[in-house]
């Protein structure tokens, strides 16, 4: 076999371990979707809060330790003490309920009913509050996180791949952990989504607010319920991209990737937001490997918006998301 055939199918490998990182950032937005009808703008930065509370928790570092040194000239930085992972990270998730809980309090309670563009527009004051106020809380210095999964390139262990072929494909640990924990959390929400009565009444509110009311469903309660599990998933998505790049403010900005990847897989999917994934991951891989070369690279960039833009115009619910059909 053609060395070309075998680093294609290298390419491939880590494409679709690329692709569960970004359909792991998109779960979240499907789980508000289904919800609220709406498009959550501040899962990206959810996401990053979360790595930073997590950093923050496991170092023992003293929140607004950066406001209160500038206030009072004093040098209070940690607290003297490291969080083991495990711990560090059930605090976090603790964390992310409270947060769902005032989101829910304090922003959507109020929006009841309204226009979804209404809604929308909450997402991202929330998410530009959350990123200034992570800013304010644990300070915009690049930091390593670290929860003890193991990083670096190691050879697969099939002994029958490697003795057809006479070559070792190399992927990122990491990303095995990655996929590992992603198909986890796709066959338990898709299950909790379809069999569970939280799941049902989840739906419902998606349908209509008032209806639900009418039935007896707790609004507020599925709302709390809804951003507790995104942020769950922010967590995750947080913790794999944050070990892979450290956690920094750009972190925020995977939301972006996430978009193509909903454009296919469907707003309303949660296994659609995996398959949108891996096919954003393994053909933007795939297209730099035969394509870029020909007209100067850096296709990763746009390859997934246009993509996305084909489907938009044939398909624009997506492979697996609902037909909307309104009769007049």
């Amino acid at each position: 076999m053609s060395d070309t055939i075998l680093y294609a199918m290298e390419v491939t490998l880590n494409g679709l371990m690329a692709g569960v990182l970004y359909a792991l950032v998109a779960l979240g937005f499907v789980l508000i979707f289904k919800a609220s009808g709406i498009f959550n703008y501040a899962q990206g930065v959810m996401a990053l809060f979360a790595a930073l509370t997590l950093v923050g928790i496991q170092n023992g570092q003293i929140p607004f330790a950066h406001l209160i040194n500038a206030m009072f000239g004093t040098q209070l930085h940690h607290f003297g003490w490291k969080v083991p992972a495990v711990l560090a990270i059930l605090l976090t998730a603790l964390v992310m309920v409270g947060l769902a809980i005032l989101v829910e309090r304090y922003v959507l309670k109020h929006l009841v009913n309204q226009e979804p563009i209404i809604l929308f527009m909450a997402t991202i004051g929330l998410a530009y509050f959350m990123e200034g106020f992570g800013d304010v809380m644990w300070g915009a210095d690049i930091k390593k996180l670290d929860v003890g999964i193991p990083q670096g390139m190691s050879e697969t262990v099939d002994q029958i791949t490697y003795n057809l072929f006479g070559y070792g494909f190399f992927i990122d640990t990491l990303d095995i952990v990655a996929a590992v924990v992603a198909v986890i959390l796709v066959v338990t929400l898709t299950l909790f989504s379809q069999y569970s009565k939280q799941g049902r009444a989840l739906r419902a509110v998606a349908d209509d607010h008032q209806a639900a009311l009418s039935v007896g469903i707790s609004l507020r309660f599925i709302w709390v319920l809804t951003w507790s599990i995104a942020g769950f998933v922010a967590l995750v998505a947080g913790i794999m991209w944050g070990s892979k790049s450290g956690v920094q403010f750009s972190l925020s900005l995977i939301a972006l990737k996430a978009l193509p990847v909903l454009m296919l897989g469907g707003f309303t999917s949660i296994p659609g937001a995996i398959v949108g994934g891996l096919i954003i991951g393994v053909g933007e891989k795939l297209f730099e490997f035969f394509i870029g070369p020909m007209i100067g690279g850096a296709t990763e960039n746009w390859f997934a918006y246009v993509l996305a833009l084909l489907f938009l115009v044939f398909r624009p619910q997506g492979l697996f998301g609902d037909r909307i059909i309104e009769r007049v």
